[in-house]
């Protein structure tokens, strides 16, 4: 069996933390560094035990030294291009699950996959269950002229809305050919920021992880489509099956439903 061996950027954080626990227990993915920009030392210490991994402050310290086949990008929203652009470079294959990247960031991305020759993998969210909850969402919204989004997450959320909302709407104007209808008589300011025809509404609260409602209506009828987040742990998955195939074919992909499929659905 062939090690993959990968190198997490943003590994301190809340999702970095929960990916280096999650590597040990995969027998064919291996951590071989750690880069966070809040690195105090030179050393991370593996969740089992066993040893330490490098960690810097430097991702192309880390690059040099480790030799990942894989970078897995946890960072924030102002160091994930640097991050594409740096490890595109190196020939380094990249999956990304930061927010707050814009339609020319993704252009750039597929720029450098293609230029490259490097896999590059971005997800707006891992979590199977908000994936299908988006699948679902395209599907209904062909049906229904009205459409909004509540997103709920924790108060500590950079970014608002948030990429997975972003991502949903668009989509689900992407599937209908066309932006929805958006009621009269109130001003954008009171109805959340306006995507596609389609108000997203975030709610920032301790207390809340990650949560997204997608409500439609039309006439003597509403629709509901719902996704809760109760534990990070559930975002694994999807991270480890990007890794594992973002090595396989040069190129970007976007969303974890485009790697099971869900696209030939639509």
């Amino acid at each position: 069996m062939k090690l993959i061996k990968v190198a997490v950027y943003g590994a301190l954080g809340r999702m970095g933390q929960t990916l280096v626990d999650a590597l040990g227990a995969e027998a064919d993915l291996q951590l071989v560094g750690a880069v966070d920009i809040k690195a105090a030392a030179d050393k991370l210490p593996l969740p089992d035990g066993s040893g330490t991994v490098p960690l810097s402050r430097n991702l192309d310290e880390i690059i040099s030294a480790t030799r990942p086949e894989v970078v897995v990008d946890f960072s924030t929203a102002s160091a994930v291009m640097p991050a594409v652009r740096l490890a595109a470079e190196r020939g380094v294959n990249l999956v990304t699950g930061t927010s707050g990247l814009n339609s020319d960031d993704i252009k750039e991305i597929g720029s450098l996959a293609k230029a490259k020759g490097v896999g590059i993998v971005v997800v707006p969210n891992f979590a199977l269950g908000a994936v299908l909850m988006m699948h679902l969402a395209r599907i209904a919204g062909k049906y229904f002229d009205f459409a909004e989004i509540i997103e709920l997450h924790h108060h500590l959320k950079a970014d608002a809305p948030s990429g997975t909302a972003l991502a949903t709407a668009q989509a689900m104007a992407k599937a209908k050919g066309k932006p929805f209808s958006t009621p009269p008589g109130k001003t954008l300011a009171a109805r959340g920021e306006q995507v596609e025809g389609i108000s997203i509404h975030s709610v920032r609260l301790p207390g809340l992880l990650a949560h997204q409602e997608v409500l439609l209506g039309g006439a003597g009828q509403t629709l509901a489509i719902r996704h809760d987040t109760t534990g990070r742990e559930c975002y694994m998955p999807g991270v480890m099956l990007a890794i594992r195939e973002v090595v396989k074919k040069p190129g970007l992909a976007y969303g974890l439903e485009t790697l099971l499929g869900l696209e030939k659905e639509k």
